[in-house]
């Protein structure tokens, strides 16, 4: 190298005039409470989509729904999206829905069906709703379901991926057998299992993952069809009460990235120092 030329740097590293444009504003407190994480707990401003089963428009216990859309594939494999004029098919994404907006009432609720009645569905459906979902920026996907189907994984992992490095988080319910399925065994997403208690804020990190936290999920009271109500267990309920935690952090906490809000999460379970405060 001749004199007074420079050191040729590797790519993806940071050059020394760069680190002043990534410099993080000091708003971290000496220790991170949920009086800190959760702010006002409305989750106002953030927008919580349902990937599921639909939503039932006019239900008491949701609310207004911003957008509602149907997932389909063509039969050149092209993505189809419409319009939701069916609602709910089963019940089940209208139940998701219900916790999110108890924990987090003022949240936007968006409904993306990609399963049908029956709660039956494809993979091809499931990886066209997740990716447009994704590519609309929503800050936190509810996904209360799984495949099994390992031909599918390869290209979960990369949605999954994509969504964390555009700070789309991902809470995916574990599967209730133990069995392998996706996407809740990525590190990218935030993993749910369920927990017996009767409060809804109590949460737990879990110290073996793959599955992170346990949220509540056994014998709870959901919203479901007809305006009505049933009581319900499953991994599947336990998910959108940590969407909803997610909900209100991000309303008070808009510029944390996926990675920083799995640590306040972190920080504030019950069975960590800030889960009683």
């Amino acid at each position: 190298m001749g004199e007074g030329e420079r050191e040729p740097i590797p790519a993806w590293s940071l050059p020394a005039d760069a680190i002043d444009q990534i410099a993080l504003p000091s708003l971290w407190p000496e220790r991170v409470t949920r009086e800190w994480a959760f702010g006002d707990g409305q989750g106002s401003g953030v927008q919580a989509c349902i990937l599921d089963s639909g939503i039932e428009r006019g239900h008491p216990l949701v609310g207004e729904i911003e957008r509602a859309v149907a997932i389909t594939v063509g039969e050149d494999e092209e993505t189809i999206v419409e319009e939701d004029e069916e609602g709910d098919l089963c019940g089940h994404g209208t139940a998701c829905a219900g916790i999110v907006r108890a924990i987090a009432p003022g949240c936007s609720l968006v409904s993306v069906r990609v399963l049908g009645a029956g709660y039956t569905g494809s993979g091809p459906v499931l990886l066209a709703g997740l990716r447009w979902a994704i590519e609309q920026g929503y800050d936190v996907i509810n996904m209360s379901l799984s495949t099994t189907k390992q031909q599918f994984a390869g290209l979960l992992h990369e949605l999954a991926d994509s969504a964390y490095f555009k700070r789309t988080v991902l809470v995916a319910s574990a599967h209730n057998l133990p069995v392998e399925s996706y996407p809740w065994r990525f590190s990218s997403v935030i993993s749910v299992g369920s927990h017996e208690g009767s409060d809804p804020l109590a949460y737990y990190y879990n110290p073996e993952p793959p599955v992170e936290f346990f949220a509540r999920g056994v014998g709870i009271d959901v919203a479901w069809l007809d305006g009505g109500e049933l009581r319900v267990t499953g991994n599947s309920f336990a998910t959108p009460h940590i969407t909803g935690i997610c909900a209100r952090v991000l309303g008070a906490h808009p510029e944390l990235t996926p990675f920083q809000l799995k640590n306040v999460l972190y920080l504030t379970a019950t069975n960590v120092g800030g889960g009683n405060e």
